[in-house]
């Protein structure tokens, strides 16, 4: 098991694992997931020669978790990853390692902080570059609009959602886990329409498919029953924040090695079937990622598909030395 520390970032306290010793990278987890999503790269990642670590963002997990939607934008995420790195190895650039949410917050901590960063690993979200808009006017001109379902619009009110998610947190987590993920057939994402709330027609598989244990869904139900999902959810109610934070970086590339990993079953790396090329789209935005997409993954990648994540991210790691 890793050593947890509690590292004081001035605004929130966050819980971080730590396993090794060696330069540091920092791993961060997407919705609803939290550091337990990287326990099959943690122990690999130490005994390469490397500090691995984990944390639980804020809102989640043994962190603290602020009351304010506002308190969720991207600008304090960045700042909570920037803080971590600091506490862990002062005053050496770090490797950042991002999953779903994740994703987004390492490539905008490369993008604003390349003097603190010197490397960047995705899983799932492929870098599209500075937004030209909110994703809320971008998701409703598609969906919300057209009198269709998108689950980002279910989230935007605060309270209808948490109390959905918190009802019944094990049933919630099996059902939003197993939709998106490889297992699941075509059409397990229902198609409804617009006023929905997100588990009306959801699938509850029986039996869960192997990647995730009774006893690793536990542990996710455990920390969920104890934190809530307003933190959580609250990382979807500031678009339009994180898109006015982001402007002022619109010349800018990602310019440090990077590397992305997704699934040809994974929405969020196809962008919905917008992008049948991620990676050649990110190249204009991150001239050196490196790319590889794993046929029939779903969206947990790590947790999907862990021995393909850790030969290729380790590898890679390795050349970066």
């Amino acid at each position: 098991m890793p050593e947890f520390r509690m590292i004081d970032t001035g605004p929130v306290r966050i819980r971080t694992a730590v396993e090794g010793t060696g330069p540091l990278v920092l791993m961060i987890h997407g919705f609803p997931e939290s550091w337990y999503s990287w326990r099959h790269q943690l122990g690999p990642v130490a005994a390469a020669g490397f500090t691995a670590a984990a944390i639980d963002v804020r809102g989640y997990g043994g962190s603290d978790k602020p009351k304010l939607v506002e308190d969720y934008a991207m600008e304090h995420l960045v700042a909570d990853i920037v803080a971590v790195a600091d506490a862990l190895q002062p005053g050496q650039p770090a490797i950042l390692v991002g999953h779903d949410w994740g994703a987004p917050q390492v490539w905008n901590s490369a993008l604003t902080r390349p003097d603190r960063f010197r490397a960047v690993a995705a899983l799932s979200v492929p870098y599209t570059g500075v937004p030209t808009r909110p994703f809320t006017e971008t998701f409703r001109h598609a969906f919300t609009n057209k009198g269709r379902f998108f689950y980002q619009e279910w989230f935007q009110e605060v309270g209808p959602a948490e109390e959905e998610a918190e009802r019944n947190v094990r049933d919630f987590l099996r059902k939003f886990y197993y939709a998106i993920s490889g297992d699941a057939p075509p059409g397990t994402w229902p198609t409804k329409a617009a006023g929905a709330t997100l588990l009306e027609d959801m699938i509850d598989p029986d039996p869960f498919p192997a990647w995730l244990s009774a006893e690793d869904l536990d542990c996710y139900v455990a920390e969920f029953e104890a934190s809530g999902f307003l933190g959580p959810i609250s990382r979807y109610r500031n678009h339009e924040r994180d898109f006015a934070w982001l402007q002022s970086f619109r010349d800018q590339r990602i310019e440090q090695p990077a590397l992305f990993i997704g699934g040809t079953k994974d929405p969020a790396t196809t962008g919905f079937g917008a992008l049948p090329d991620p990676i050649g789209v990110m190249r204009p935005h991150v001239p050196l990622v490196e790319g590889h997409l794993l046929d029939g993954c779903g969206h947990w990648t790590q947790q999907e598909r862990p021995e393909e994540v850790n030969e290729r991210l380790i590898a890679w790691l390795k050349r970066l030395d």
